[in-house]
């Protein structure tokens, strides 16, 4: 709904007020909640409907009606009936049923005006000591004849255990076969004697039987109950709705009071329902009337078996919680019945009467824990919503606020009830609705007062000389004219409204356009047509204003700061210009230092047009290109750029102020000369020895603007190849030049050794005389032995 709202549906769903087209007080106050009517006579405009006096509060307020001319009424509500909720144990003093208050307030009226909810609280609290009434209805078809002899002895059994719960309790039997009619039973003179087969003796069939009226008397109920006889029947279905229907509505043969009504319902097969009697030719729907004559139903063969629908309606009108005691076979079927049927359980039926106790006081605890509120039929227009609080704090709005469980006795509950009136009744007058807990007797009235006039519509003066010669009623500050009559002040009849002679005075200086093409002539006076926009109007003598068409300022009329009145801006006080776009406040304008734009610039239309180049920013504090500035920004620059630094942990936090722009080069960075605004050039190294570059600028939107190269300029590492060459290649080269020296040395010393070798030989002078102790080295030697030979 509300994208329909946005988009061109907008005279639908926008200001309901001026949607109504409202031409009396009365219409207007019921379009919604937020409308009002200016009853101002002097309020409109030359040219305006007498429907634009009803418009939202603040918009009346806007466009110049005094708050006390608004008509403006409110709801209201008053507890007529409000008795507290009995705060009462067992064992004290025994109060009569009407005295016991479990739900709180009783009465209320409430006074609605269309669209404006009244709300109120509903208190509920489960009493002790409750008095019950349980009525026993029981299936007599043969099938059931162990049962019946479990039931028998029922009464004191089930009056001793319901002793625990309360000390007023009273309980009635009755009991029910089917429709005396083929083909559900066999009508031979035999079988209606004796439906039983074999030596089985059994009673005629019957539709229902009012066998015990509610008592307290259990001997009383085992007495009764013993003397029943089984009877039987055709078909597996039972006439059992028949049966619920006659102790729904026949109250005084059952004998309910206006306690809690227990109704438990045994049998050990299916039912018929509305449509099933077309068997046995019967063909009137169900009265919903109690037929029983001599505590049995009469009418059985005459209307046809109850709809499931008739069924809950009346079991609901009548208070009664109904519990199904049914075979295990039928569980699946009547489970989908306790759905349809509200404060319903549903118990397995076992050949124990232990077992039938058990099945009642569980189902009555289950049903007593839960509270489910109904309120009667509402009036056209009426809406009501409930939210409940309930045990544990638990709240639930909706369908779900209807309800609460797990309620204990002496538990309070809380509902909170919202009653929405749209528009009013036709009739107008007061409606009576009803709410209350199912199951229970006690309920809340409320009657609903319908707000459909304003008050001013009391004094109003029936043909009024105000409306052209008394032709309509002058109230609430505008004439409401009579049948037949039409215009302003009613001054023309409804025949004579499109005449040539009129239509001239709603031309403009004598133009071919009727009020200028945006409203019509009626009664010699333009009346401006509506915008699908209500906000939008037409005004002037011959409609050539508007309120839409001014000059605007940021995709908004008159700048947002004024109103357009015959396309002229009028604007709000401290603000000037066409657009009302330029503010006189100087406050944004104020620098830290106290200093209208920190004394660098002017002040003009609440923005700062700084003066000196160097600075920017709102109030000219900002100096991109000041020393300091690469320093102050480096870090944040390094952590958001490379997720490097003193700040990569906390960059997220404290580094998101400027928008980073990376690029590839240093060459396209911005360059001082190409920018529109001053650029301020950074080098900062890392603790790596790298060098990155980038600028830091406020752009002309006052944003913080780093462009960053995105790569760092780290210096080269060495070659490592080249170095041990080198190394090598120097030590073999020293190596051998140390050798070629050493050669050289032993070659200079050798031959100056040589040189003296030479000169000293020549120079010296020897002895020829034989050495004393020469020896030859010649020795010969003799062999004696030899002979020469």
């Amino acid at each position: 709904k509300s994208e329909r709202c946005i988009n061109l549906v907008f005279l639908v769903c926008g200001n309901e007020c001026i949607n109504a087209n409202a031409k009396y007080c009365g219409e207007c106050i019921q379009a919604g909640a937020k409308c009002g009517w200016c009853k101002d006579p002097d309020f409109l405009k030359q040219g305006e409907t007498v429907s634009t006096r009803c418009d939202e509060l603040q918009s009346l307020i806007n466009r110049g009606c005094d708050n006390a001319m608004i008509e403006n009424p409110h709801g209201e509500q008053k507890t007529l009936k409000n008795k507290t909720v009995t705060h009462r144990r067992k064992g004290a003093e025994k109060l009569k049923p009407e005295d016991i208050t479990q739900i709180q307030p009783q009465k209320l009226s409430l006074t609605l005006r269309s669209g404006e909810p009244q709300s109120f609280n509903l208190k509920f609290k489960r009493a002790e000591d409750y008095p019950i009434d349980m009525y026993y209805l029981m299936d007599l078809s043969y099938s059931m004849k162990d049962d019946l002899e479990n039931v028998k002895n029922l009464g004191t059994s089930l009056m001793l255990e319901m002793s625990k719960i309360t000390s007023d309790f009273r309980i009635g039997f009755g009991s029910f076969v089917e429709k005396t009619v083929m083909p559900y039973i066999s009508t031979t003179p035999a079988k209606l004697l004796n439906p039983c087969t074999g030596d089985q003796n059994c009673t005629s069939p019957f539709s229902y039987k009012n066998v015990l009226k509610l008592t307290s008397d259990g001997k009383k109920f085992n007495t009764l109950v013993g003397q029943q006889h089984i009877s039987g029947n055709l078909d597996s279905p039972e006439g059992g709705f028949d049966a619920i229907m006659q102790v729904a509505v026949c109250g005084d043969h059952i004998g309910w009071r206006n306690v809690t009504r227990l109704l438990v319902f045994s049998t050990d097969a299916g039912f018929h329902f509305a449509g099933d009697g077309k068997l046995g030719g019967i063909v009137l729907p169900n009265d919903g009337k109690c037929h029983l004559e001599n505590n049995a139903y009469t009418m059985s063969h005459y209307y046809d078996y109850p709809s499931i629908a008739h069924l809950v309606q009346k079991l609901s009108d009548n208070n009664i919680q109904t519990i199904f005691a049914v075979t295990e076979e039928f569980q699946p079927v009547y489970q989908e019945l306790k759905n349809l049927i509200p404060k319903s359980a549903v118990g397995t039926l076992s050949a124990n009467s232990s077992n039938v106790i058990n099945l009642i006081i569980d189902a009555y605890n289950s049903l007593s824990s839960e509270v489910i509120l109904e309120n009667s039929k509402l009036p056209e227009g009426v809406t009501i919503a409930y939210t409940s609080r309930c045990k544990n704090g638990v709240v639930s709005e909706g369908e779900s606020g209807r309800r609460c469980s797990n309620i204990s006795i002496g538990d309070e509950v809380l509902f909170s009830i919202s009653v929405t009136s749209k528009g009013c009744p036709k009739q107008g007058k007061p409606e009576i609705i009803k709410i209350k807990p199912l199951g229970f007797t006690e309920e809340v009235e409320i009657i609903l007062n319908f707000i459909c006039e304003c008050e001013c519509n009391k004094d109003g003066i029936k043909n009024s000389p105000l409306c052209h010669f008394g032709n309509g009623t002058y109230e609430c500050g505008a004439c409401k004219c009579n049948e037949g009559r039409v215009g302003r002040q009613c001054e023309c009849s409804s025949n004579d409204v499109a005449t040539e002679d009129m239509d001239r005075t709603c031309r403009k200086d004598n133009g071919t356009d009727i009020c200028s093409n945006n409203g019509e002539c009626v009664c010699g006076t333009c009346e401006c047509k509506k915008r699908d926009k209500p906000e939008e109007r037409y005004s002037g003598l011959y409609c050539e204003c508007d309120n839409f068409n001014c000059d605007r300022s940021g995709n908004k009329l008159c700048g947002g700061h004024g109103r357009c009145e015959c396309r002229v801006c009028v604007c709000d006080p401290m603000w000037t210009e066409s657009a009302c776009d330029c503010s006189l406040d100087n406050s944004t304008c104020m620098a830290s230092n106290k200093q209208i734009c920190n004394g660098r610039g002017t002040c003009e239309c609440g923005t700062c047009k700084c003066t000196d180049l160097k600075f920017q920013g709102p109030t000219c504090e900002t100096c991109p290109t000041c020393p300091g500035v690469c320093t102050e920004h480096k870090e944040c620059v390094q952590c958001r750029a490379f997720g490097t630094g003193e700040k990569k942990e906390t960059c997220e936090r404290d580094c998101s102020y400027f928008n980073l722009i990376k690029v590839k080069e240093r060459d396209k960075l911005p360059q001082p000369n190409d920018a529109t605004y001053p650029v301020m050039h950074c080098k900062e190294r890392d603790a790596n020895d790298c060098w990155f570059y980038y600028t830091y600028a406020v752009n002309n939107n006052t944003e913080k603007e780093v462009h960053v190269v995105d790569m760092l300029d780290c210096p080269a590492g060495p070659d490592i190849i080249p170095i041990v060459a080198g190394v090598v290649a120097g030590i073999v080269l020293i190596g051998l030049a140390l050798l070629l020296i050493w050669k050289l040395l032993m070659i200079i010393h050798d031959r100056r050794e040589f040189a003296k070798f030479e000169k000293e030989k020549m120079n010296a002078k020897w002895d020829t005389g034989e050495n004393p102790i020469y020896k030859s080295a010649v020795t010969t030697v003799v062999n004696p032995k030899y002979e020469g030979k």
